[in-house]
């Protein structure tokens, strides 16, 4: 059995060579981080095991793979990239990863929250062009954070931030609890928010949340904060919101478009810190995502092996 990494980065890349062990199988790494979905089939060949850090897969060229039965993605967002249900359909199993990066995204979040309340990355653009620009700043203890979704990048971040002074409410859509946190209905959560952070999986339930309504309902001069999915969020109504004042600043690493496209809105506006969807980017994230994508790889050769009666 044979696994392929579609579109691995230099990072990855190496990383894969660091954790693969003697006796796993053999995984062919490609380092085309930009590879097109057309590509696909050219670049798996006849292997069963494609491991896919981003490129969309779209159903009918998963067919044209005909080795393909697994689809290894490396993250929770798969349905951002193909379609699960028509590819379980097609004979093909999509295997994804949770837990891997919750700190290193939970940090990204709670740097971002701290950037936009003391305007630091409008400052330092002003200070490099010249100018002596100082600004008033939100002092963010005693405070009120809002999480919108709580598994587990959201309940690092509330550890950090009620080490921090923050007073911290949630909601979640099952019921869940942590110690220092006060879980409250949506509309509530929203309406206590002085910072807004957004902590969901991206699916039709969740597409659109935070809709003009729940941001109108904000309270005023709110910062949000957005690591999930940009999708989660109107973004017009955001743009709108950030151009009267409503919301006084957002911290993003996430967009409804990615990459961002040159000369976007939000690349317009001064109250917008922006990330290039780099939240999970750090040695230990990349670590243990590749083991995971590994241990799925084994799991996947060992059941193969005892379905068989073969070695594996």
């Amino acid at each position: 059995m044979r696994a392929v990494f579609v579109d691995a980065n230099e990072t990855l890349s190496a990383v894969v060579a660091r954790r693969l062990r003697p006796g796993d199988l053999s995984v062919a790494v490609n380092r085309q981080p930009a590879i097109t979905p057309a590509e696909l089939p050219g670049v798996l060949g006849d292997a069963e095991i494609a491991i896919i850090d981003h490129t969309h897969l779209p159903t009918d060229v998963a067919r044209q793979c005909a080795g393909l039965r697994h689809v290894v993605f490396l993250g929770t967002g798969a349905r951002s990239y193909m379609n699960v249900e028509e590819l379980a359909e097609a004979g093909i199993a999509v295997h994804t990863i949770s837990g891997y990066g919750d700190t290193a995204v939970a940090e990204c979040a709670i740097a971002l929250m701290w950037a936009a309340a003391r305007s630091f990355t409008l400052m330092d653009r002003e200070m490099r062009a010249g100018n002596w620009l100082r600004t008033d700043a939100v002092q963010l203890t005693g405070k009120t954070l809002g999480l919108v979704g709580f598994g587990g990048i959201a309940a690092e971040v509330a550890r950090i931030a009620l080490g921090s002074g923050l007073r911290v409410v949630a909601w979640n859509r099952s019921p869940k609890t942590f110690p220092g946190v006060t879980f409250l209905p949506l509309d509530e959560v929203l309406a206590q928010a002085d910072v807004l952070s957004l902590h969901l999986l991206l699916n039709d339930e969740t597409r659109g949340l935070i809709s003009r309504e729940k941001i109108a309902a904000l309270k005023p001069g709110v910062i949000l904060v957005n690591t999930a999915r940009g999708a989660l969020v109107d973004e017009e109504a955001l743009v709108d919101a950030l151009r009267s004042g409503h919301v006084r600043h957002a911290g993003l690493d996430v967009f409804t478009v990615e990459p961002l496209p040159a000369g976007h809105v939000f690349t317009t506006l001064d109250n917008v810190t922006l990330s290039a969807h780099s939240a999970f980017r750090t040695p230990e994230a990349s670590d243990n995502l590749i083991d995971a994508a590994l241990d799925h790889c084994r799991r996947i050769v060992g059941s193969a092996a005892a379905t068989t009666g073969e070695p594996s």
